[in-house]
């Protein structure tokens, strides 16, 4: 990522506005992030402290996140040491991603004690750590052995800084040092020998610099270029100072700071709140997303397998005739038959003009038995055909609704839509597998969701159509919303969404018909086929049998329009 030394340097120089703050406020969402609410020159700022291995990063943040109802103990921890104190302080170790946040507070004894909160943004070995003024850590986020690290992380040790053997850029305060350190190094590897050179430097940043500087040789008015252009970044303010996105597959994938005079102010800390916002809130979705698929997934191949063995086992069942006829011509032909024990008899078939039918006998077993195994298998094959016949129904209606509710979360835009979904999997039976976290659910969460729903709407010529984005939408949509005058549209045979089509009591039009069944084909899984036919009907004619699964109905009186696309 880009969220390099260079960065953290810009960010903490818009940070001087808590300077003199109250903190008032600590917050821990999650294992990886520490929010300190800030009160300063009669304002409220929130400070977001992440240590995540990926998007680690400090900064000013707009957006409200969800905390647990208890607080972790690494946050009690703080609130007891940190609430009421005040920030004496914010700076950086050189460019180095270590931050030291100074802050004032009372102690027991009435006196004034300095605490630092200690950010260390390095990857996966990211931490927070609380020490006092002697450098004796007081707790941290993450503790680390002496077995695992060259340096304790740990109460009551002392505070030890990471080892780098990388050179701080601004050491180098004459261009002659720079130019010794790169001259004899090939163009192809300068970008890498300055980021495994100097601490806080990235690779995106250094690329970008050599692009934007145009440096095509490593000669020295070039790499004078270079030199001015770090020394630039580092020591300007955000008037000076901007980001340029980079991306990938068309897509943003990262930033990268740049040197670029603008004219209207441009706030670091904002820039970087939104990126991480969106880019987290977009790996919520796609990871709540997957969670949810893969569970769906799982059951569905289950329900699968289920039709599969129960196909075969209709299968056998349809010999069961066969069975049935080798009785009755054995037991017909009994008196014909000598009682010897023989491997295979051909007797006359009757029911097929006297042809000769060949009937395999256990030879264990006399003619007579061996009968009566006939009419036994044939009275429990009877028996299994009307038992998985109906399990067979059974299973397909299973495998329509789990198909429907994949439909549903492959069309699901937000994670408030992935939500509604995942409701609905937990209170369902069929999902054996339930997701994290989805054992309580209130009674005031239950309603709020009922009360929320918000169908897609298109209005043409006038009247207004509206669409349900899962089954328990649809169902709200056909039995809570609509009116039994109104029409009720649906895909034939294929998942989709209830369309209803608001009638104010006029003679509809067939291109309005045709114009709602189109709705009814786009929000539904057969919308990229050619021709597609849909259902229609008033919705005094949709029923909802008892026990039937959300979006599960049956109708009459339906007509059927065919739609090209």
């Amino acid at each position: 990522m880009a969220f390099d030394g260079i960065v953290l340097k810009s960010v903490i120089n818009e940070l001087t506005i808590l300077i003199g703050g109250k903190i008032d406020k600590i917050y821990e969402p999650d294992k990886n992030t520490i929010v300190l609410g800030v009160y300063s020159n009669g304002n409220n700022y929130s400070l977001h402290i992440s240590i995540d291995s990926i998007n680690y990063r400090l900064h000013l943040t707009n957006h409200s996140r969800v905390n647990p109802i208890v607080a972790p103990n690494f946050c009690m921890l703080l609130r007891k040491y940190l609430i009421g104190g005040r920030i004496s302080n914010i700076s950086m170790s050189d460019l180095e991603r270590i931050v030291n946040i100074d802050i004032e507070i009372k102690n027991e004894f009435n006196e004034i004690e300095t605490k630092t909160l200690v950010v260390e943004l390095m990857g996966k070995h990211s931490n927070i750590i609380l020490r006092d003024s002697n450098s004796k850590i007081i707790d941290a986020i993450r503790h680390i052995t002496s077995e695992n690290s060259y340096r304790e992380i740990l109460p009551s040790r002392l505070y030890v800084l990471p080892n780098s053997d990388k050179l701080d850029f601004t050491t180098f305060n004459k261009f002659e040092h720079f130019y010794l350190k790169f001259s004899n190094t090939n163009i192809e590897n300068l970008a890498k020998e300055i980021v495994n050179t100097f601490t806080g430097f990235s690779i995106t940043f250094v690329k970008s610099a050599i692009c934007r500087c145009n440096i095509t040789n490593v000669s020295q008015p070039e790499l004078e270029k270079l030199y001015d252009y770090f020394n630039k970044c580092i020591n300007s303010n955000s008037s000076s100072l901007n980001f340029e996105y980079l991306f990938k597959n068309r897509k943003i994938s990262d930033y990268v700071l740049i040197l670029d005079n603008i004219d209207t102010p441009f706030h670091l800390n904002n820039f970087i709140d939104e990126f991480y916002f969106k880019k987290e809130s977009e790996q919520a979705f796609i990871n709540l997303k997957n969670h949810y698929l893969r569970i769906i997934e799982e059951t569905l191949k289950k329900y699968e397998n289920r039709l599969s063995n129960i196909n075969d086992k209709i299968k056998e069942c349809y010999n069961m005739d066969k069975y049935k006829l080798f009785g009755e011509l054995l037991t017909a032909n009994l008196y014909r038959i000598s009682d010897t024990h023989s491997s295979c008899i051909e007797l006359e078939n009757y029911y097929d003009n006297n042809n000769l039918i060949s009937i395999p006998l256990d030879i264990k077993y006399s003619p007579n038995i061996n009968a009566k195994r006939y009419f036994k298998k044939y009275s429990k094959l009877k028996n299994a055909f009307q038992v998985v016949s109906n399990q067979k129904v059974e299973t397909q209606n299973e495998i329509n609704y789990i198909e429907s509710i994949l439909y549903e979360l492959e069309n699901c835009e937000t994670i408030e839509e992935i939500q509604t979904v995942a409701e609905e999997i937990n209170e369902n039976i069929t999902f054996k597998k339930k997701a994290k976290n989805n054992k309580k659910t209130s009674k005031t969460q239950k309603k709020k969701k009922q009360q929320t729903f918000s169908p897609i709407e298109y209005n043409i010529e006038n009247y207004n159509i509206f669409v349900g984005k899962n089954n328990k939408e649809n169902d709200w949509l056909t039995f809570s919303f609509a009116n039994k005058n109104d029409l009720w549209f649906h895909v034939k045979d294929i998942p989709g969404s209830h369309v209803i089509l608001k009638n104010n009591g006029t003679t509809i039009s067939d291109d309005v018909l045709v114009e709602c069944a189109k709705i009814a084909v786009k929000h539904s899984k057969a919308s990229l086929s050619s021709n597609v036919p849909v259902d229609y009907c008033f919705v005094r004619f949709v029923k909802k049998p008892n026990g039937a699964k959300p979006g599960m109905v049956i109708f009459t009186n339906n007509k059927t329009l065919n739609i090209t696309l």
